[in-house]
């Protein structure tokens, strides 16, 4: 198969040159073993150590036992696993074989799993153990589904992948795919409606990796990294799987949910020196008793996603720390970070300058661009965008728009280019006609020393007029009482233009969030 030539940084905007002929596993896989890595730790899980040679083996092994049940290429086989080997192994077997593998997500109901196997017609399940009481209940049902496989010491009356995997042979030819074929979905968090299944190519992850990975974050051989974004999720397969073996670095993967706890265990262990989290991690992470000193770890470089930093928290891990964290945005169409910050240019409370090969523009309501300084709706345009969604002709036309991709995001850009984000389009409020950002009232929020989250929507007073209303959880210890909303209301006041301040104050244990971590400030409305 034909090899990839890296990004040429030379060229504006940087281009990454992928053959016609070309299979994104087998790329990602030989690159590695080519350059001498096969004895090299691959993946570090719960479990053991897997090297890049072990891993090649598992990835072939996984592509006949796929070969072997009767699966052929451009079939579907959903991928519902724990972050372990078998994740990597499952993905890139299938991917290798010509097989599209479906990603989801480890933290969904029974119900939208019924809605995933059935949309997208699923021939193969491919499931943890400890995931399969939501599986049990629907998979009866669906007549496409032919063949379930349990990752686990119990295969729950279903084959058992570890005893499929021992009977393959560890040699495979990889599947004569094209840079343009259909490689890989990811189920979008369906934060706001039915889960829509995102549809990318075989060119999509190697654009990331060259554009992203290796140009803003500036991940090595050397670095050993930690995902407490999951696989499953666009930005952890990219932190995870994509960015660490495009250069060969090491990875280490955790099947439990990233509590504080879980997340210093690994980071005090492993003592990663890439660390990818999401801003309400990072907020529970700062707020435990058990915070680490910076000398116990090495972390280089942090990155956050999923949702838009508060400028209060950067700032306080970076005091704490020294290492600054890159805040940026992407997404499951775009499949990972096209607009972020950069080392040594970090500016807290915005989401950086463009990601070098994509271009971003703020469309205001009448269609055209915006001026710096004012909203607008940012779009994108890039290499890796997806090609649609699945059985959703009018969602795709509505977000995929020929060379641009709407994000749903509202955003301001400074003059000197830095993009800040103002909430998603559906979360904007006006206040006394003028547009307000929530993000920006629970910046101010997030900045009192009482608050551990906080969420603002809009909500009527009885003249029916529209003002901010926050929800908002306490630290630990930390007591409600009117006093507090009266104090939490002047210091918003002290922050932002009068208009701005939340009329009510709602204190909650928690707040609504999708399973990526995303605040459903829907629900709150």
């Amino acid at each position: 198969m034909p090899e990839l030539s890296s990004a040429d940084h030379r060229t504006s905007p940087p281009q990454v040159k992928i053959p016609r002929q070309y299979n994104a596993a087998y790329d990602l896989i030989q690159r590695n073993l080519k350059a001498g890595r096969a004895p090299k730790i691959a993946y570090i899980d719960d479990y053991g150590q897997y090297s890049f040679g072990d891993l090649a083996e598992r990835v072939n092994r996984f592509g006949n036992v796929l070969a072997g049940i009767g699966l052929e290429a451009e079939n579907r086989v959903m991928l519902c696993l724990l972050d372990t080997i078998d994740f990597p192994t499952a993905f890139l077997g299938s991917i290798q074989a010509g097989i599209v593998p479906i990603a989801a997500n480890t933290l969904l109901t029974t119900a939208d799993y019924d809605f995933m196997l059935g949309d997208s017609r699923a021939r193969a399940l491919v499931v943890s153990e400890a995931l399969w009481p939501q599986f049990a209940p629907i998979v009866a049902k669906h007549n496409t589904l032919r063949h379930i496989i349990v990752s686990g010491s119990d295969g729950k009356g279903h084959r058992c992948l570890a005893d499929l995997m021992k009977g393959a042979s560890p040699n495979f030819e990889p599947a004569a795919t094209t840079c343009d074929d259909f490689c890989f979905w990811l189920y979008s968090s369906g934060s706001t409606g039915t889960p829509k299944g995102t549809v990318h190519l075989h060119s999509h992850l190697i654009q990331t990796a060259e554009l992203y990975g290796k140009a803003v974050l500036g991940i090595r051989e050397d670095d050993l990294v930690f995902s407490a974004a999951k696989l499953f999720f666009a930005y952890g397969l990219g932190n995870g799987l994509t960015f660490p073996l495009a250069v060969g670095a090491t990875t280490v993967l955790m099947a439990e949910r990233p509590t504080p706890d879980a997340v210093f265990k690994r980071l005090r262990q492993h003592k990663p020196t890439i660390f990818y989290g999401v801003p309400t991690l990072y907020a529970g992470l700062l707020a435990s008793r058990d915070l680490p000193d910076a000398k116990e770890l090495r972390m280089r470089v942090c990155t956050s996603a999923g949702e838009a930093l508060p400028a209060d928290i950067g700032k306080r891990w970076t005091e704490h720390f020294g290492v600054e964290i890159l805040d940026g945005i992407g997404s499951t169409e775009m499949l990972h970070i096209f607009l972020s910050n950069r080392s040594g240019e970090v500016r807290y409370g915005t989401t950086g300058k463009p990601v070098p090969g994509y271009a971003v523009r703020l469309i205001g309501e009448d269609g055209s661009p915006v001026a710096p300084g004012e909203i607008g709706e940012l779009q994108i345009s890039g290499p890796s965008a997806a090609v649609m969604y699945w059985n959703s002709r009018e969602k795709s036309r509505h977000t995929f728009m020929g060379d641009w991709t709407r994000s749903g995001d509202k955003y301001i850009e400074s003059n000197d280019g830095y993009f800040q984000y103002c909430g998603r389009s559906d979360d904007m409020l006006k206040v006394g006609g003028i547009y307000v950002s929530p993000f920006e009232v629970e910046g101010a929020l997030m900045t009192h020393e009482s608050i551990l989250e906080a969420a603002v929507v809009a909500h009527a007073d009885t003249d029916e007029l529209v003002k901010p209303k926050a929800y908002v959880v306490l630290k630990a210890g930390i007591e409600a009482s009117e006093t507090l909303e009266a104090a939490l209301k002047q210091h918003v006041k002290n922050q932002l233009a009068p208009y701005k301040y939340p009329r009510w104050i709602e204190f909650v244990t928690e707040l609504p969030k999708t399973a990526t971590g995303k605040i459903q400030r829907f629900k709150l409305r």
